[in-house]
């Protein structure tokens, strides 16, 4: 079957024979990275994205694990299949990387972030805001008498979902975390 089947005067074809077999979808996951906690080591991790042309949606640090000195670095990322194989493998062969995890490919997983987002307005847009506010289970932390700074912690899309709603209200500034995740289960 071709791509193109030429007719007396008109070309036609079928959407599935246009479609291109080798052509891959762009994945979002979410790695989970144990590393030594040194000086350096986050620069080496970010360096080895930067240099390749990775592109990083999320990242968040912490230490994990005090008396064994091990962070926990999580790095949400976009690719094809094959791009984040490669990312994951690189970072896998980094001297300070202990374990990398695919938490996106290993099963469930929970992924929370936290956002501090300000809404300045007057009259019936603040109502609207709390409105929202009580909607998405959102936290008033801080009141004046020309703005809000609310406190959210969800999903990101969550809080994308939120800060887009909030928009034309008067969003005026967001903060996020970047987002923090643990496998399901055991």
């Amino acid at each position: 079957m071709s791509a193109l089947n030429i007719k007396k005067g008109s070309v036609s074809h079928s959407a599935y024979e246009l479609r291109d077999p080798y052509a891959e979808v762009i994945e979002s996951h979410t790695l989970a990275v144990i590393v030594a906690n040194e000086s350096g080591v986050l620069a080496r991790v970010i360096g080895l994205f930067s240099g390749r042309g990775y592109n990083i949606d999320s990242l968040t640090v912490a230490e994990v694990d005090h008396e064994g000195h091990r962070s926990r670095i999580t790095i949400v990322t976009r690719g094809t299949p094959q791009v984040i194989e490669q990312i994951k493998a690189q970072l896998g062969r980094l001297v300070p990387v202990h374990a990398v995890h695919d938490l996106t490919v290993e099963g469930p997983s929970v992924q929370r972030e936290l956002a501090l987002i300000k809404v300045a307005g007057k009259g019936d847009a603040r109502i609207e805001a709390l409105r929202l506010c009580e909607i998405f289970r959102a936290k008033v932390v801080d009141s004046t008498l020309e703005s809000f700074v609310f406190e959210m912690t969800g999903t990101p899309e969550k809080i994308d979902a939120f800060a887009e709603l909030l928009r034309p209200l008067g969003l005026s500034e967001i903060a996020r975390t970047g987002v923090a995740a643990l496998s399901r289960g055991v």
